[in-house]
């Protein structure tokens, strides 16, 4: 009776050794897969800071596009005070003509209502160089949309390839398969490349 639970005893001890052993074993097997946690950690926090750069990029094409609306806005209506003012340059013009074409001219009429022509001349060199000015303000602005606008599309690639790195990774943990966790890695680093090339390579 002794030696039955004796050998039960044996039994449950060498059982219970070779659970912990192939536990081990597994523990041994599966070691990699905490590397390949911090693996998704560090590409996590990249791909937090791509979508934070890209989200500036996005908002400051957005400002440049505002302020070549406004700039394009006041050029219009520079534009539309230069009509006007040539409208009524014109009217004292003709008065002009009408009054020097007369038998004996006025004098003084007629020197007062070239005063006024020259005067609206000169007002309209003023709104033209105003008007420039704001196109060229305009442009400037449209050339600085499209620069960041692309920054913006460079830096989407890299968001995208940092999420298809983290999503091979969560693979690789459910399925312990190594080679998605390199295949991990490979996009993670060319994620990394983009956002490297964007922040520090492209002109801006």
């Amino acid at each position: 009776m002794q030696t039955s639970d004796l050998d039960e005893l044996k039994a449950l001890v060498a059982e219970l050794r070779a659970e912990h052993v192939a536990q081990k074993e597994k523990e041994k097997r599966e070691r990699w897969t905490k590397y390949v946690s911090l693996t998704m950690v560090v590409i996590a926090v990249l791909a937090a800071i791509a979508t934070l750069k890209g989200g500036g990029f996005s908002t400051r094409t957005l400002k440049e596009m505002n302020e070549a609306t406004f700039n394009q806005t006041q050029a219009s209506d520079q534009w539309s005070f230069y009509q006007a003012k040539s409208i009524k340059q014109n009217l004292y013009e003709i008065e002009l003509e009408h009054l020097a074409a007369a038998p004996s001219p006025d004098a003084a009429a007629v020197a007062k209502l070239k005063a006024k022509v020259d005067k609206y001349d000169k007002d309209k060199a003023d709104i033209t160089a105003l008007a420039k000015k704001f196109e060229s303000a305009r442009e400037v602005a449209r050339q600085n949309a499209t620069i960041v606008a692309e920054h913006s599309r460079k830096m989407g690639l890299s968001i995208t390839l940092f999420q298809v790195a983290i999503a091979l990774g969560a693979m690789c943990l459910i399925v312990k398969k190594k080679p998605l966790w390199f295949a991990s890695m490979i996009f993670g680093s060319l994620a990394v490349a983009q956002m490297i090339y964007v922040l520090l390579i492209l002109p801006l």
